[in-house]
């Protein structure tokens, strides 16, 4: 009996034993997107001055990885970590490459123990490995769960479009957007680098409605855009700076629709029975330009286009009668053939089904992007074989500001209920072959609608997010929607990005300076070069007559005026729209100044009392209301450096409203 009762705590004591162990073993971190497996060990691994990043002899792609996982852990933590060849040690970070056919290429496993160990498909993975450990370490002060990680994704290609035809985006916020992107281990940014704003909004006038072209073009000097365009130059380093860190880029001339920036430059080229934005399917001319343009970008030794794809459009053109459809099929298929005599494979838009007809269309090797199944039926199409990107419009379509298709992507819903097997109301097997991946898209179509840069941002950044878990993990997340939502907060954009200039909640007050002078690096002293939506920034002033133009603040992207260009009022300019208070100080005059700004509204109070609501406007609608077009007055604001001022300007105190 005593020896049964001596066996019986023995085996209490073990499971008791046992259930602790598990208990103290890490649980599964937070990353996006979601990580495939996890076990869990215990204890720590810590980054610190002392740990080498390691990668085998002779491999200069795991060599590169290496730099740019050492430069991004300087940004973030400010320890400048050694990258070395061959042997490790304990507290290294090793990189390696072996072939897993469960991995492929994106995927990767990581040991975190007394030294971190890599082992990827391909430098690629090794990349997407990196970014993990940087996701966890930003949420951990700079150290890693001990544990094994098994990780790879269930989609090909996770994309993202940014129509650049209708807003210039600059070159500098493509950059970012790379990383952002990257960081996010979203691998294509799809760049729609042409299009053209709606004639209704433009006294149904061609020649007024606005159109872009983005490129330096030497075949056709004038054809790039007056309000921004790429050199060529500039363009080629985005695609090196976007394959450092795993992204493809995919360039697209949208062709025979949304072609109005083209008839801008050449009139003989616009249909005049279909539209201007339509290039004239019957007219030699056109294939003769449309060839000459694909030459420019694409030929050569060293093409301006680098990678293996390129999107000839072929969106929303006419079917009003058989002739032009059948000319449209044509045009489609002489696209796709002219993008594969430079050795690209070609993407198109999903159009077969609004085009229906006789004459063939090329199919082998044709990647098509399914938007809208009355346009292109999924089932259709991927029966003559076509392989597929699901970017369903309905689902995954923001317009900035357009009161149609989403302002803020249903992240709930899409997190929730929608993969890249779901395309409009036609669901496919999960990772079917032919489905090669899903996007998301910005489409800017309202042009001259004062949305900005940072307003995009505020808008892709929670889609970003949830759309790289969608891609990557598939169907069944673990995290629940509501934990998920809380917790890709505390993620930054990429390592040293803040785009939208957020800050913690819980951090109030950002910047008190108690004198405010002239010609000053404010973001040096404080660290904050703008402060995003939900901010209040307040100042004490003593007005000198100041003149127009004079710059209270600045930075990259905005400035904020103590005298606008025009009128001499409070004001602020940023993406080439200049907005102004309804406000201007007497010489002299002595005030308490406050502006404080959201993702819809910038306000001005003086002396406490609120002076004007910079709201959205109704600037163009038909008497039918049919067609609306909204202007928004937005404002990240600018606090990297102060402008020449007289006034004198006391008690800044910057503050985060956030709750």
């Amino acid at each position: 009996m005593k020896n049964r009762i001596l066996f019986l705590l023995a085996v209490i004591c073990f499971a008791f034993a046992a259930n602790a162990s598990a208990a103290d073993k890490n649980k599964k971190p937070f990353v996006i997107p979601e990580l495939r497996e996890w076990t869990g060990a215990t204890g720590e691994f810590k980054i610190s001055s002392e740990t080498k990043i390691v990668y085998p002899k002779k491999n200069a792609a795991l060599a590169e990885v290496a730099k740019q996982f050492a430069c991004d852990i300087k940004k973030m933590f400010g320890i400048e970590l050694e990258v070395a060849e061959g042997k490790s040690s304990k507290g290294d970070i090793v990189l390696s490459v072996k072939k897993n056919k469960k991995l492929g290429q994106e995927g990767y496993t990581v040991k975190i123990a007394d030294k971190v160990e890599v082992a990827a498909g391909s430098a690629r993975g090794a990349i997407w490995a990196t970014r993990t450990l940087l996701q966890i370490a930003e949420q951990n002060a700079g150290a890693l769960p001990k544990g094994s990680i098994v990780d790879y994704p269930d989609y090909e290609m996770r994309s993202f479009m940014l129509d650049c035809g209708r807003k210039f985006i600059p070159i500098s916020f493509l950059h970012e957007y790379v990383d952002f992107m990257a960081y996010y281990k979203m691998n294509t940014f799809h760049i729609h680098l042409n299009d053209n704003a709606f004639k209704q909004y433009f006294n149904h006038d061609w020649s007024k409605t606005p159109s872009g072209f983005r490129l330096e073009s030497d075949f056709f000097p004038g054809l790039a855009s007056r309000d921004g365009y790429y050199t060529k130059e500039e363009f080629i380093e985005l695609q090196k700076h976007a394959e450092r860190v795993g992204v493809e880029i995919i360039p697209e001339f949208d062709v025979p629709a949304h072609s109005l920036a083209f008839v801008h430059y050449r009139p003989e080229l616009g249909s005049k029975e279909y539209g201007l934005d339509h290039l004239d399917l019957f007219n030699p001319a056109t294939y003769t330009f449309v060839d000459s343009l694909f030459m420019e970008y694409l030929g050569g030794d060293e093409p301006v286009f680098r990678g293996p794809r390129f999107h000839v459009g072929t969106d929303e053109y006419s079917n009003r009668d058989t002739a032009v459809v059948e000319k449209f099929r044509y045009f489609t298929d002489h696209c796709i053939r002219e993008a594969e005599k430079y050795g690209k494979q070609a993407c198109v838009w999903g159009a077969l089904t609004h085009a229906k007809g006789n004459t063939p269309v090329k199919v082998d090797n044709v990647l098509m992007y399914e938007w809208y199944n009355g346009y292109a039926n999924p089932k259709d199409m991927m029966a003559l074989g076509y392989d597929v990107i699901s970017i369903p419009d309905g689902l995954t379509y923001i317009v900035p500001a357009a009161g149609y298709y989403y302002d803020y992507l249903n992240c709930n819903y899409l997190y929730n209920s929608w993969t890249p097997a779901i395309i409009g109301n036609q669901t496919f097997e999960e990772k079917h072959p032919q489905i090669k991946g899903g996007s998301f898209a910005v489409w800017n179509d309202h042009a001259g609608n004062g949305i900005s840069c940072k307003d995009i941002h505020y808008r892709v950044y929670p889609a970003m997010q949830t759309m790289a878990v969608k891609m990557w993990t598939g169907a069944k997340p673990t995290v629940p929607f509501e934990e998920f939502d809380k917790a890709r907060l505390a993620l930054s954009d990429a390592p040293g990005l803040n785009i939208a200039g957020r800050f913690s909640g819980e951090k109030r007050t950002l910047i008190d300076v108690p004198v405010l002078k002239p010609v000053t690096e404010l973001a040096e002293q404080t660290g904050i070069r703008e402060v995003g939506f939900e901010y209040s920034v307040s100042f004490d002033i003593e007005y000198a007559a100041e003149k127009k133009g004079t710059v209270l603040f600045e930075s990259r992207d905005a400035v904020f005026y103590l005298a606008d260009p025009a009128q001499g009022k409070l004001g602020f300019e940023r993406d080439g729209y200049i907005n102004t208070f309804n406000f201007r100080f007497y010489p002299g005059e002595k005030a308490r100044v406050t502006i404080s700004g959201n993702k819809e509204v910038t306000k001005l109070f003086v002396n406490g009392k609120l002076v004007e609501t910079l709201d959205k406007q109704t600037i163009y609608h038909n008497e039918g209301g049919k067609d609306k077009m909204y202007y928004v007055r937005t404002l990240v604001f600018p606090l990297e450096k102060t402008g020449l001022f007289q006034s004198k300007v006391t008690h800044l105190k910057v503050e985060n409203v956030c709750k």
